[in-house]
């Protein structure tokens, strides 16, 4: 399948979800799109410039982080190729025009995402890199050792992209193509059973001063890394500053 956009979706819990979306959009520096949903459910984060890529969702539970791929195939086509590498099918849901919109799956290791329906007009201004301090860009699958070979090799053939060995052992990353706003990194965790789970990066230019600005809208600093500090915000979501150029998603040093 071609995957033409990646969407990172915040999955955020009914309990305080309008304080979640407001962190969000502080952190990510957009405004947050008028509601839309049979219960006003999801959102879409939008920059100052250029396409979106990250949107928010309400949802039971604890809620995560999850991906929507949208692809260039009809999403029957794009789901049976999925099934073939290993996904399962969770859910398919039909557009207003009654054709295939949204198929949920499940991946080898348990992660779920969704395959969806490219819409050219939502993405054609493109995603606009140049100049920004930090860019929340890219999703990192945390996955249990005995799932990471597997997980890789799912990631790397459903998108098609190459595989590049991280600049710190236990990390892969699928190298981003040009005009996809997401890149993908692979986390391969101590721990010997659960799903994969995700969480957001952000490339940063001075963690430091983005560290800052992260604690002054109420986050909190779990640790501090070589190249990464890793944040909690005020729902207790962990995500990480990565030392990365925001232009490139490439480590900056």
């Amino acid at each position: 399948m071609r995957v033409r956009w990646v969407w990172a979706f915040l999955d955020l819990p009914e309990e305080g979800f309008d304080e979640a979306v407001a962190y969000w959009s502080s952190a990510t520096a957009t405004v947050v799109s008028p509601r839309r949903g049979d219960r006003e459910e999801f959102a879409t984060l939008l920059p100052a410039d250029g396409s979106a890529w990250v949107k928010v969702q309400r949802v039971g539970g604890r809620g995560g982080v999850h991906l929507d791929l949208d692809v260039q195939e009809p999403l029957e086509v794009a789901r049976d190729e999925a099934l073939g590498l290993g996904a399962e099918v969770v859910a398919e849901v039909p557009d207003d025009d009654g054709v295939l919109g949204v198929v949920v799956c499940r991946s080898p290791g348990g992660f779920v995402f969704c395959l969806t329906r490219w819409q050219p007009h939502e993405t054609a201004a493109g995603q606009v890199r140049s100049g920004a301090q930090t860019l929340l860009d890219q999703v990192c699958l945390d996955v249990p050792e005995p799932a990471y070979a597997a997980e890789l090799a799912f990631w790397s053939a459903l998108t098609g992209w190459e595989v590049r060995p991280g600049s710190v052992p236990g990390f892969t990353s699928l190298l981003r193509p040009d005009g996809i706003p997401v890149r993908l990194l692979l986390q391969q965790l101590v721990e010997g059973e659960g799903d994969v789970r995700a969480h957001v990066d952000f490339a940063c230019l001075d963690r430091a001063a983005e560290t800052a600005r992260h604690l002054a809208l109420g986050a909190a600093v779990e640790r501090v890394e070589a190249v990464w500090t890793v944040l909690v915000d005020p729902g207790g979501r962990r995500y990480c500053l990565t030392d990365r150029d925001p232009a490139t998603g490439l480590v900056s040093r």
